[in-house]
């Protein structure tokens, strides 16, 4: 095999520079096989080859194939236009404007079929008037905005991120294809990027979060020219549009390697620009309440996610945005004495959400749940009477239960009553009824939640005319 470049910058080569020859690793020198590809990729791989396109797998199942891991899902790069794979395939729509992709239905499965793209200063014709050149394909600070040009397979490599993520597997002769060193960094562990870090980075902050997410996931190291150029563009998250850092979010902390990607964020002074509320709370107690909250919650969603369980998004930004919410409920509170916890919350939690969407937007979806579980803290403070039980019967009860126990696992003196809340789902009915003080004689569900019986009301006597109830009718 070919000695691959090992310095720590891998540069692409120029527009005009004759194509890079890649590495061609033959099937027998490979662990990329047939029965761990999904079938519909398979059949995408195939019918494409069929109808005269160059089709591979490429990105990140390749690469975890190689590494013996189980891919999350199967990219295909091919030179087929978007509308010539729709052509082939009836389940087939195409998506995106700044990247045209054609995403291929099966079922619940979709096969994502990306065009090899050429560096930006390529023209898809030849002459540079014609529209398809792509000179308005970068901003003014560099950021890419649109990206439909198209090219070969050896321009694509270049334009890829990461070396481990430029591997492709062609189903022509089921080889591995390699243009940047990305076997080499695979076996040595390291996440390197391809080009000049910051020009990358530029182009697409979001890289910096893809870097942090792949080393988490991985446990590779971070190359050096990558690793500082990180924190000095950090900033640029800020022109990042909200709503694509949830999804980025998301796909960091709910990949089962939270705990280790909430710490390399904040290594490298990337969280500040995700949540900076929480963030300014968290720098005031390193070592206290705050940071074994929200790691205790990290830790507990990775283990459901390697046990195969589900994880809502709503209970972890709900975590994530406690201690700010708390903060600011606490400082209402001392400016309005009279100030009921709970109110304080309603108040402190929209402030604070308000905020936060300025960064990274959470759909009504997430933030509507998030509320009712900071509201209902409060609400399991009382823990006697018939709105006791009433509780249990709420349809966020559970999450809010266990926000509550982590909580009073992370430090909070709240472990009382976390354990009197695990006891009275655990017992029957007449048990709870105890637990709750409803079984005194008498005792009822009273709307006040304090088990006392209701008092009858006497009604008033009825008047005629507005007269005077002596006289008579």
């Amino acid at each position: 095999m070919e000695q691959h470049n090992t310095s720590t910058t891998i540069n692409s080569p120029s527009s005009d520079a004759a194509p890079a020859s890649p590495v061609i690793i033959a099937r027998p020198e490979h662990g990329v096989s047939r029965a761990n590809i999904s079938k519909s990729a398979l059949k995408v791989l195939y019918r494409l080859r069929e109808a005269g396109f160059r089709a591979c797998l490429v990105g990140g199942g390749v690469r975890d194939l190689l590494l013996g891991r189980e891919p999350k899902d199967f990219d295909i790069a091919t030179d087929a236009h978007p509308e010539q794979v729709r052509q082939l395939f009836r389940n087939c729509r195409l998506i995106g404007r700044r990247f045209r992709l054609a995403h291929v239905h099966f079922g619940r499965e979709i096969i994502e079929v990306a065009t090899f793209r050429a560096p930006h200063d390529i023209p898809n014709g030849d002459d540079e008037d014609d529209e398809s050149f792509n000179s308005d394909a970068l901003v003014e600070d560099g950021r890419i905005i649109r990206d439909n040009v198209y090219g070969t397979i050896e321009q694509d490599a270049w334009r890829r991120d990461f070396t481990i993520n430029a591997l492709y597997y062609d189903i022509e002769d089921f080889s591995v294809v390699d243009y940047a060193g990305g076997m080499e960094d695979l076996k040595q562990g390291v996440l390197r990027l391809i080009g000049d870090p910051e020009v990358r980075f530029r182009e697409d902050p979001v890289r910096m979060l893809r870097a942090v997410r792949f080393a988490a996931k991985l446990g590779f190291r971070v190359d050096p020219s990558c690793e500082q150029a990180i924190p000095r563009m950090a900033g640029l998250l800020e022109e990042v549009a909200p709503a694509r850092l949830f999804d980025e979010a998301i796909k960091m902390f709910h990949g089962g390697y939270g705990v280790q990607t909430f710490e390399m964020l904040r290594h490298y002074d990337l969280f500040r620009f995700l949540f900076p509320s929480t963030e300014e709370a968290l720098s005031h107690e390193e070592q206290g309440f705050p940071i074994t909250f929200v790691a205790n919650a990290l830790k507990n969603t990775d283990a459901r996610i390697q046990e195969g369980k589900g994880v809502n998004p709503a209970f972890l930004y709900a975590v994530l945005l406690w201690e700010p919410v708390r903060r600011l409920a606490n400082r209402l509170m001392e400016q309005q004495t009279d100030l009921p916890w709970l109110v304080a919350l309603q108040q402190a939690g929209g402030v604070v959400l308000a905020d936060q969407c300025a960064h990274i937007s959470i759909p009504k979806r997430f933030s509507l749940p998030m509320r009712e579980i900071w509201e209902m803290q409060p609400r399991l403070e009382q823990r006697r009477g018939a709105r006791a039980l009433r509780l249990m019967s709420n349809p966020r009860f559970r999450a809010a239960y266990d926000f509550y126990c982590l909580r009073a696992h992370s430090g909070e003196a709240l472990e009382e009553g976390c354990a009197w809340w695990t006891r009275i789902q655990e017992v029957d009915e007449a048990e709870q009824r105890h637990m709750a003080g409803l079984d005194r004689p008498g005792a009822g569900p009273a709307a006040d939640g304090t088990g006392a019986p209701r008092k009858r009301r006497r009604r008033r006597p009825r008047r005629a005319n507005g007269g005077n109830p002596s006289e008579p009718q």
